[in-house]
């Protein structure tokens, strides 16, 4: 399975903004830090804005902070609100029109390793990312910001 791009850079603002717990942050700079698009971002916040994982404030002393706490924040939750679908086979999709679905196994074996994904992606939060703090940080060339 493959997460798409949007859920991966979905992943890597909430561990940049999980970095930076000392205030807003702006689009442009997850952008620059990444070296992602400024137009791929802004979708990608708005998205999880809008499903309560940020807030974000326009205007002067403006950007965007995460709305809870990292340990809060499920990624399991993440990925399944960030995917449009978990559908792996044709068979798992309601328009599908397979001939041997209705005696096929690879239905229940696809279910069986897709609930097996999402058990041990809940047992993860936001807070197990940003883990070790001080190399990431070290990377995304935060610590110069802090200086």
């Amino acid at each position: 399975m493959k997460l798409t791009r949007f859920t991966d850079y979905s992943l890597r603002v909430l561990i940049y903004l999980g970095l930076k717990d000392d205030g807003r942050v702006t689009i442009r700079e997850i952008s620059e830090a990444y070296g992602i698009s400024r137009n791929h971002l802004m979708k990608v916040v708005s998205l999880l804005t809008r499903m309560g994982y940020l807030t974000a404030q326009r205007g002067p002393g403006g950007g965007i902070k995460l709305a809870r706490p990292p340990e809060e924040i499920n990624l399991a939750d993440v990925i399944r609100d960030t995917e449009e679908d978990l559908v792996m086979v044709e068979c798992f999709d309601k328009g599908g029109n397979c001939v041997i679905t209705p005696v096929c196994k690879l239905h229940h074996i696809i279910s069986e390793a897709l609930d097996a994904y999402i058990t041990t992606l809940r047992k993860y939060t936001l807070i197990d990312l940003i883990d070790p703090r001080s190399e990431l940080t070290r990377l995304l060339q935060l610590e110069r910001d802090a200086a």
